[in-house]
C-alpha cells in the first residue's frame, strides 16, 4: 500500500483518513467523466453539480484525491496568471487581458467564499502576496514590475510598492530592500483544501473512483483496466501526469519543484520576525522560491532547480534531491538568520506542468466531447478554481464572461521531441540558475535569463 502521508508535509499532517475510496466497479455511462481528482477535477465537479444537480458526474483518479500537486504545493492561493499578457493581447485585445487578470483577482476571494460556505477546514488566510527585492538588481526589477502593472491599469489597490522599512514592519527578512504587495493572495493548507473539497463533492452526489487509472482518452470515452466510462464530455484534468497518456506525450513538460518544512517555531521567533499577516512571499530571482507561514507556526519553503527527466518521466525518486534541499535549507537561513539550527521535519516534492508557451488554457471540443484545463506552471491553486467555473459554463453551453476570457480554447504548441526536449529544458534550468549566480557576483542584470524567457515563452 502506498504511503500517501510521505508525499508531503500537508498530507502527513492531514487529520482525516487517506485510505483510497472504492475503485470503478465496471463500465458506466455518465454525463461528464472527469479524469483526475486534484483541484481542477474537483472544482469542475463542484460547480457542475451546484449548477445542475441532475447531471451525472463521475471522477476517476489513479491514486487518491490530492495525490499530485494539489496535495503537495506551496500553499499559495494567488492571482498570478501563467501566460503572456502580450501574447493574449495580440490575439484578443487589451481589454480581454485585463478581464482575465481581474477574474484571477476575484478567484482568490471565490476560493475563500467556498471554503467558508462549505465548512472546509483549509486553514486559509487572506494575507496577500509579497514579491521581495533582496538585492539592488532585484530592486530594479521590482520597480519595473510596478510600472508594468500600472501600464495595464492596475493601481495601488492591486499592486503596491513597499519600502524597506514598511516591509520590515510586515516581515523582517534579512537584506530586504523593498517589496511589491498585492492583497489578491492567500495562504492555505492545500491537502486540507483538496481533501475537504472531495468530501463536499461526494456529498453532492459525485462518486470519486480512486485507484482507477485511466489508460487512454478517446472521444466520449475514458478507458480504464476496470471498465470504460462513456460520457457526453470527458474532462482531462491530469496536469503533470498528462504526458503519460497516449497521444499527449509532448503536450506538457513535468518540472519538479521541491519543498522543506520546519518544526513549529517558538513564539520568540515570531515576535522578532513578525509575519502575523501570513502573507506568502518570494523574490525576484530567476530560480524561484516560495515561502509561507503555516497556522501551526512552521515555515514551508519551496523552490525549483531539480532537473527535467528524459521522456517527461515522473517518479517518486525524483521527488527527493539532496542538492536542492541543501539550497533550500541555506536559503532559509539567509532569509531568517534567527532560525539558527532549526530542525527541518519534512522534505517533499512533485511535478508542475509547463506548456511550450507557458500559457495555461481551458477548453472544450464539442465534436469529440473532450475538455481540458491545465498547464498552470505551479500557479494552480487558484487558477484551477477559475478553470472549474469556466469548464462548468462551457459544458453547460452557456456564454458568460468566463467563457469569453482569452485562455479559453487556447492551443499551446507541442514540445520538441526527445532528446531535444531534454537538452533544451535542462539547459534552460541551468541557465536560469547561473543567471542568479552572475547577478550575485557582479551586481548587474543578467542577459541570459532574458534570452531563456524569450525562448521558452515564460
Amino acid at each position: 500500500m502506498t504511503d500517501y502521508r510521505a508525499r508531503s508535509m500537508w498530507l502527513d499532517d492531514y487529520p482525516g483518513e487517506l485510505t483510497p475510496r472504492p475503485s470503478l466497479p465496471g463500465s458506466v455511462d455518465v454525463d461528464v467523466a472527469i479524469v483526475g481528482a486534484g483541484f481542477t477535477g474537483l472544482w469542475t465537479a463542484y460547480y457542475l453539480k451546484k449548477a445542475d444537480p441532475s447531471l451525472r458526474v463521475a471522477v476517476l483518479e489513479r491514486e487518491i484525491a490530492g495525490f499530485g500537486a494539489s496535495g503537495r504545493n506551496g500553499g499559495w492561493c494567488h492571482s498570478i496568471f501563467p501566460g503572456s499578457r502580450e501574447l493574449a493581447a495580440r490575439a484578443h485585445g487589451r481589454q480581454a487581458v485585463i478581464d482575465q487578470q481581474r477574474a484571477m483577482h476575484r478567484t482568490v476571494r471565490e476560493v475563500a467564499r467556498v471554503v467558508e460556505a462549505e465548512g472546509i477546514d483549509a486553514r486559509l488566510r487572506l494575507g496577500g502576496q509579497l514579491d521581495l527585492a533582496t538585492s539592488p538588481v532585484q530592486l530594479l526589477r521590482l520597480r519595473e514590475a510596478v510600472e508594468y502593472e500600472r501600464s495595464w491599469g492596475f493601481g495601488e489597490d492591486d499592486y503596491a510598492l513597499l519600502g524597506a522599512a514598511e516591509m520590515r514592519r510586515r516581515i523582517a527578512v534579512a537584506g530586504c530592500l523593498g517589496a511589491g504587495y498585492t492583497p489578491h493572495g492567500a495562504a492555505v493548507d492545500p491537502a486540507r483544501l483538496v481533501r475537504g473539497l472531495a468530501e463536499v463533492v461526494e456529498r453532492l452526489g459525485v462518486p470519486i473512483y480512486e485507484r482507477t487509472p485511466v489508460v487512454r482518452l478517446q472521444p466520449h470515452i475514458a478507458r480504464t483496466p476496470l471498465g470504460d466510462v462513456r460520457a457526453e464530455v470527458v474532462v482531462r484534468a491530469t496536469e503533470a501526469f498528462t504526458p503519460q497518456l497516449p497521444g499527449y506525450e509532448r503536450s506538457l513538460v513535468p518540472i519538479y519543484s521541491l519543498m522543506i518544512g520546519t518544526e513549529p517555531l517558538p513564539q520568540a521567533f515570531w515576535d522578532e520576525v513578525g509575519w502575523s499577516g501570513h502573507e506568502v512571499f518570494g523574490d525576484f530571482r530567476f530560480v524561484i522560491f516560495y515561502a509561507m507561514h503555516t497556522t501551526d507556526g512552521r515555515i514551508a519553503l519551496g523552490g525549483r532547480g531539480a532537473p527535467y527527466h528524459y521522456g517527461s518521466r515522473v517518479s517518486e525518486e525524483y521527488e527527493r534531491d539532496a542538492t536542492v534541499y541543501g539550497h533550500l535549507r541555506t536559503l532559509l537561513g539567509q532569509l531568517f538568520p534567527a532560525l539558527g539550527d532549526v530542525r527541518v521535519t519534512h522534505h517533499w516534492g512533485g511535478a508542475v506542468a509547463a506548456p511550450r508557451d507557458w500559457y495555461s488554457s481551458v477548453g472544450l471540443d464539442r465534436a469529440t466531447g473532450m475538455a481540458w484545463a491545465g498547464g498552470y506552471v505551479g500557479d494552480g491553486v487558484s487558477t484551477t478554481n477559475l478553470a472549474g467555473r469556466t469548464l462548468c459554463d462551457l459544458i453547460r453551453g452557456e456564454q458568460t464572461e468566463l467563457t469569453r476570457l482569452p485562455w479559453v480554447d487556447h492551443r499551446s504548441p507541442r514540445w520538441e521531441p526527445e532528446p531535444l526536449r531534454w537538452l533544451a529544458v535542462n539547459a534552460a534550468l541551468k541557465a536560469m540558475g547561473s543567471a542568479d549566480d552572475v547577478e550575485t557576483r557582479t551586481g548587474r542584470p543578467s542577459r541570459r535569463a532574458v534570452w531563456v524567457k524569450r525562448l521558452t515563452g515564460a
